[in-house]
């Protein structure tokens, strides 16, 4: 039988391979190894995370049980957090409870520029609708390129004293 420790011990990925390979990816580096070392998480209240496109996302969150009053969505980049709260105290008794009424917080880790656009609550199904909108300096663009009749004269140096130290 193995121990705790030598199970995660098995299971930890090193990303320091990759990082060779990569320039300003630290943080998501250490996402991911942060990721490979949690505890196993409570799988309550259930959810689906679905792509709509390539820049839309939504979560779609089982509430069963409570209402919009009941349910605090806060979202401090890079993370969104969803709780909910049951008002009041139940005091019906149940001779079966097959349907969990009790407190919860999910959150969810968000790339750089994903917002939240909108929430709704229907038929016990929360739907929190996510956008990558990512600013006009973030976007691919074409650089041109310049025809030049000479380097400029520091470079042409550099370039002269580079085929000297070659020889």
């Amino acid at each position: 039988m193995l121990l705790k420790e030598d199970m995660a011990m098995r299971t930890t990925i090193d990303f320091s391979p990759l990082s060779r390979f990569s320039v300003g990816f630290d943080h998501l580096f250490d996402v991911l190894d942060a990721a490979s070392r949690m505890a196993p998480a409570d799988i309550w209240p259930p959810y689906d995370i679905m792509r709509l496109n390539e820049n839309e996302y939504r979560i779609v969150m089982s509430v069963a049980g409570l209402t919009p009053d009941e349910i605090t969505i806060t979202h401090e980049p890079p993370l969104l957090t969803v709780s909910g709260e049951k008002a009041g105290e139940d005091k019906t008794e149940y001779l079966y409870r097959g349907i969990a009424g009790r407190n919860f917080e999910r959150r969810f880790q968000l790339a750089d520029y994903v917002t939240v656009t909108g929430a709704n609550l229907a038929n016990g199904l929360l739907t929190i609708d996510l956008v990558r909108e990512l600013p006009e300096q973030m976007k691919p663009r074409r650089i041109e390129i310049q025809q030049a009749e000479a380097l400029p004269s520091g470079d042409a140096k550099k370039q002269i004293e580079g085929k000297k130290h070659a020889a």
